[in-house]
C-alpha cells in the first residue's frame, strides 16, 4: 500500500422488478417489469461476483479474527481473502533464512476453513523489510530476495490463487521512473529476476504486480507500468496478471478513464484484478462505478477490499469501507451488491406492463408536467391520479416509455440534470438500471433519479446516490 497522497502509517493493518407474477419488490401487486437477467439475485457479496465467474475479498488481519463481529460479517460476504500484513516479509521472515509462517497460516487456514481462495501479499517490496534486509545491498540482497521467495512460495505452494509477486516499485509524480529503492538499486532487473523465480517456485499461482496510482490512464506512473508489462509480455517474462490497488481519495480521484486503464492492460495479454480498494467518503455511486469497470472486462479477476469494517481500516478516519464499526451495512454496500448483481436482483419477469411510479418520502407519482407530449417536457411530481401521463413501461432496453413512444430522458450527466420526456432513440441517457433497494440509476450517468421535495409540481433530477427515500420508488 502506498501513501495515495495521504500519510501513511507504520503497518496498515432496484424501483426494482421482479413484476412478473404480480409480485414485486417495486410494491405488492406492481406491473412493472425489470429487465431480464441472467441470474436470481444473490444476498452477498462474494455470491454476487460468483456469478460472473469473479470473486469479491477482503483483507484480513489474524489480530482480528477473536473479533466475532468481523468473522461473521467475513464469513457471510465474501470468497477471497488477502493477509493483510501476515504474508509479507518482515512476517514471514523475521530472521534471514528463518521462516515464521505462524499469522500467515492463521489468516490462510481461517479462509480455507470457511471456504474462501487466498491472494498471497506480498513476496518483494521496499518497505517492511525485516531489519537484516535493510542493512544488504547489491548481489547479497538479490539473493536474499531470491531465497524469499523461494522460502514462501514453496510453503504455500499449490494453495495461493495470486501472487503480488512485486509491489510499488515506481515512483509517484510525472516522472514515470522506478523508485529509488534498496532492490532498485541491485539492479534494473530485480522485478524480472523476481518473477522468474516466483514462476519456478509455484507454476500454478497467477504471478501479479501490485501498485497504486495506477488507475488513472493518463498518469505517467500508469504509463512506465503499462510499458513494463508490455516489454514483460513481448520477452516471455511469466507475469500474468496486474493488481490495482484503488486507494480513492481527494488527492487520487476515481477517474471514469479507470475502465480504459484495465482494458488497455488486458489487451496486453495479462488478467487484471482491483486488490486494495477502498474509498474516502465511501461514495455509493464511486463504489458502483469501480465495480462495473471490473464487469465490464472480461479479465477482471475480482475485487478486494482493505479491510471489513471501517474501524479496520488503514484510513479509519476516511471511513472507506462498506460497514461501519458496528458491522451495519452502508449505501455503499447496497450500491456493490446492486451492480454486481448486474443492476436488479429480481426475478426475470414474465412479461412488461405500465404502472405508475411512486416515491416514497412523498407518496406522489412521477408525472408528466401538464401532461405535456412535446419533446422536453419535464417530469415532476404530482399527486396520483392513473392518467395516462403517470403511465410508465419498463422495456427490456432499459427505458422507461410513457404514451408509447417517449421516453425517461435525462438532459445532462452532472448533479440537478433536468429529467424530462423525449422520443425514444436508444441512447445511454434513456437507459435505466432499476435497483433491489428502490433506486433508479441512470445508465449513462451513474447518478440517481432524485425528487429535489415533496410538493406537487416537485422537479424530478440526477442527483448521487444517498439512498435516501426521495430517491426511493415503489409501484402503486
Amino acid at each position: 500500500m502506498g501513501s495515495h497522497a495521504l500519510p501513511r502509517p507504520a503497518l496498515r493493518q432496484r424501483i426494482r422488478g421482479g413484476c412478473g407474477r404480480g409480485r414485486g419488490v417495486l410494491g405488492l401487486g406492481a406491473t412493472l417489469s425489470t429487465p431480464p437477467t441472467a441470474h436470481a439475485a444473490e444476498s452477498t457479496l462474494g455470491a454476487a461476483a460468483a456469478q460472473s465467474g469473479r470473486y469479491f475479498g477482503t483483507a484480513i488481519a489474524a489480530g482480528r479474527l477473536s473479533d466475532s463481529t468481523y468473522t461473521s460479517i467475513a464469513s457471510r460476504e465474501f470468497n477471497m481473502v488477502t493477509a493483510e500484513n501476515e504474508m509479507k516479509i518482515d512476517a514471514t521472515e523475521p530472521q534471514r533464512g528463518q521462516f515464521d509462517f505462524s499469522a500467515g497460516d492463521r489468516v490462510y487456514n481461517w479462509a480455507v476453513q470457511n471456504g474462501k481462495e487466498v491472494r498471497g501479499h506480498t513476496l518483494a517490496w521496499h518497505s517492511q523489510q525485516p531489519y537484516w534486509m535493510q542493512s544488504l545491498s547489491g548481489s547479497d540482497l538479490r539473493q536474499a530476495m531470491i531465497d524469499h521467495i523461494n522460502g514462501v512460495m514453496n510453503h504455500y505452494k499449490g494453495k495461493i490463487a495470486q501472487w503480488d509477486v512485486v509491489n510499488e516499485a515506481f515512483e509517484d509524480g510525472n516522472s514515470g521512473a522506478r523508485r529509488d529503492s534498496n532492490l532498485q538499486r541491485t539492479g534494473n532487473d530485480w522485478i524480472e529476476v523476481a518473477f522468474r523465480t516466483a514462476r519456478a517456485a509455484d507454476p500454478s499461482a497467477k504471478l501479479c504486480y501490485n501498485d497504486y496510482n495506477i488507475e488513472n490512464w493518463t498518469w505517467a506512473k500508469t504509463q512506465a507500468v503499462y510499458n513494463m508489462v508490455r516489454d514483460f509480455k513481448q520477452r516471455g517474462v511469466p507475469i500474468d496478471c496486474v493488481g490495482f490497488q484503488s486507494h480513492f481519495n481527494s488527492g487520487s480521484p476515481y477517474d471514469s478513464n479507470f475502465r480504459t486503464t484495465l482494458q488497455s492492460f488486458a489487451a496486453l495479454g495479462v488478467d487484471v484484478a482491483i486488490t486494495e480498494l477502498d474509498i474516502q467518503g465511501a461514495s455509493p455511486t464511486t463504489y458502483a462505478n469501480v465495480v462495473n469497470d471490473c464487469l465490464a472486462v472480461s479479465r477482471c479477476l475480482g475485487i478486494t477490499v482493505w479491510g471489513v469494517r471501517d474501524t479496520d481500516s488503514w484510513r479509519s478516519g476516511d471511513t472507506p469501507l462498506l460497514f461501519n464499526g458496528d458491522g451495519s451495512k452502508k449505501p455503499a454496500y447496497s450500491a456493490v451488491l446492486d451492480a454486481l448483481n448486474g443492476g436488479s436482483s429480481g426475478e426475470p419477469p414474465e412479461d412488461g406492463g405500465s404502472g405508475q411510479i411512486k416515491n416514497a418520502a412523498s407518496g406522489r407519482c412521477l408525472d408528466v408536467s401538464g401532461a405535456g407530449t412535446a419533446d422536453g417536457t419535464a417530469v415532476q411530481l404530482y399527486d396520483c391520479h392513473g392518467g395516462t401521463n403517470q403511465q410508465w413501461t419498463y422495456t427490456d432496453a432499459g427505458e422507461f416509455r410513457v404514451y408509447g413512444n417517449k421516453c425517461l430522458d435525462a438532459g445532462g450527466t452532472g448533479n440537478g440534470a433536468r429529467v424530462q420526456i423525449y422520443s425514444c432513440w436508444g441512447g445511454d441517457n434513456q437507459k435505466w438500471r432499476v435497483n433491489s433497494d428502490g433506486t433508479i440509476v441512470g445508465v449513462q450517468s451513474g447518478l440517481c433519479l432524485d425528487a429535489a421535495g415533496t410538493g406537487n409540481s416537485t422537479p424530478v433530477q440526477l442527483y448521487t446516490c444517498s439512498y435516501a427515500d426521495n430517491q426511493r420508488w415503489t409501484v402503486s
